[in-house]
């Protein structure tokens, strides 16, 4: 036998050897994963009173869970209805949490206690949500329901940040000047639930609480009444509500500090040296305007003639002026910007003169847009609306089934429908004071965004 060969023999034999001690190689060593991620949320196991208690007396009530638990945010998240004029103490330890009733139960009243999604686990915090605990004063539990929904007027959209509030049948004006009697949720959907409820006759409203305080203080807050009382017997319908905030708020954030530009100085609304054929042109400024000489700009064709038919507008701002002209696709202008054109308040005037080149677009750099509406009421005289973003782009009124554009600006659009009472083109919100409820816009269900393509014929079919 060769050396070589011999060496084979011995390995296949060590090989062998390994194999019947069960050291092979692909034994593999390494730490131990611990098992399975806890998804699990808490289990109630006891509470003491038990849920459903009739003639409560206790001041306190002890929940007890299945493992340790914490208690997160408790403070936003629980809602104790009726509303307390004094809000529960609320504690945990280990595997229990301990309420400790600070106001005065009212008599032959059942009180529900929800903690939205405040006890969690200690170890992976899955959250045991809307765990609710019901009692009465009384010898029975009340039962009854109020369901509905809130939507936003402007948009037709939701908003989880809402509550509902309930109130036991009072004058208008109590939504101002007290806490109301029954609180709840407004879920993703806009959805909200009141349940044990004894039967009568009660007021329901909707807030954006920001400042906390569960009433009405502001009109720049979010808000949405029902237009008369409700009695809630053993059958009531869901109710709608549609929330206004009757002024923007238009505060921000105070601005850095900005030294002054010493130079007056501009830039134009063209973009890559065009113009669009349904926009106008518009030259911003860098300070407020205080004269402006309306014959120091001016429109040129490219022989240098002065073109008529352009009119000048300034902002509110007195720092943007619009110029209107009909423009004409894919044709070259200049547009001269006189060093006397405006005076600012300082009395500053532009350094020089200058002409700016630029070129309208083509109609093929436009989409046409064809909607055919089915189920169109004309009489609730309704406006289409182009939503791109959070902005609106486009509004155009409706006066029958089939509307049609030439020239709509290729991108993905939300399509809304404004139902515009007043006929004023735009939407209008609520006055409560005048119990006048807001104009309604309503988000055109369809599968997706309407994509308007350049050159494109894009037809859409759609059904309110």
């Amino acid at each position: 036998m060769t050396l070589k060969g011999f060496i084979g023999c011995a390995a296949l034999a060590l090989y062998i050897i390994s194999l019947s001690l069960g050291i092979g190689s692909c034994a593999q060593i390494g730490a131990p994963t611990g098992g399975p991620r806890d998804s699990t949320a808490p289990r109630l196991i006891m509470v003491t009173p038990g849920q459903n208690s009739t003639n409560f007396t206790a001041k306190r009530i002890v929940f007890t869970f299945d493992e340790y638990i914490v208690l997160d945010n408790v403070q936003k998240n629980l809602l104790v209805s009726p509303y307390p004029k004094v809000s529960p103490m609320v504690d945990y330890k280990l595997k229990t949490i301990t309420v400790k009733l600070r106001d005065t139960l009212q008599p032959n009243t059942t009180y529900s206690i929800n903690f939205g999604d405040a006890i969690k686990d200690n170890n992976e915090a899955n959250p045991y949500k809307n765990l609710t605990y019901v009692f009465s004063t009384g010898s029975s539990i009340d039962s009854l329901q109020l369901a509905g929904e809130v939507i936003l007027a402007e948009t037709g959209k939701r908003d989880s940040t809402l509550i509902a509030l309930l109130y036991k049948d009072t004058h208008d004006t109590t939504v101002r000047t007290r806490k109301p009697n029954y609180i709840a949720r407004v879920d993703a959907a806009g959805k909200f639930n009141f349940t044990n409820l004894s039967e009568g006759r009660y007021k329901i409203y909707a807030l954006k609480d920001n400042d906390g305080g569960k009433t009405y203080n502001y009109k720049t807050e979010l808000f949405a009444f029902y237009d008369s009382s409700i009695y809630i017997s053993s059958n009531n319908a869901p109710v709608t509500l549609y929330a206004y905030a009757e002024e923007k708020d238009n505060r921000r954030a105070a601005p850095a500090r900005v030294l002054p530009e010493k130079k007056l100085q501009y830039k134009t609304s063209l973009l890559n040296g065009q113009q669009g054929l349904i926009n106008q042109l518009s030259v911003t400024f860098n300070r407020p305007i205080k004269t402006m000489d309306e014959q120091k700009l001016w429109l040129m064709d490219t022989l240098q003639n002065r073109l008529p038919g352009s009119k000048l507008t300034i902002d509110s701002t007195q720092k943007i002026v619009t110029l209107q002209y009909p423009w004409k696709e894919e044709t070259d202008y200049r547009l001269v910007i006189d060093q006397a054109f405006i005076t600012d308040t300082m009395g500053v005037q532009l350094a020089k003169s200058d002409t700016i080149k630029f070129k309208t677009k083509k109609i093929s750099d436009y989409g046409s847009v064809l909607l055919r509406f089915s189920n169109l009421d004309v009489t609730l005289h309704p406006v289409l609306q182009f939503i791109k973003g959070d902005e609106l782009v486009k509004s155009v009124p409706l006066t029958n089934s089939l509307w049609s554009d030439k020239l709509v600006e290729p991108g993905e659009y939300d399509l809304r429908i404004l139902y515009d009472s007043n006929q004023n083109g735009k939407w209008d919100p609520g006055n409560y004071n005048n119990r006048l409820q807001p104009e309604r816009a309503i988000t055109i269900s369809t599968e997706k965004k309407l994509n308007v393509r350049a050159n494109w014929d894009n037809e859409r079919d759609i059904k309110l």
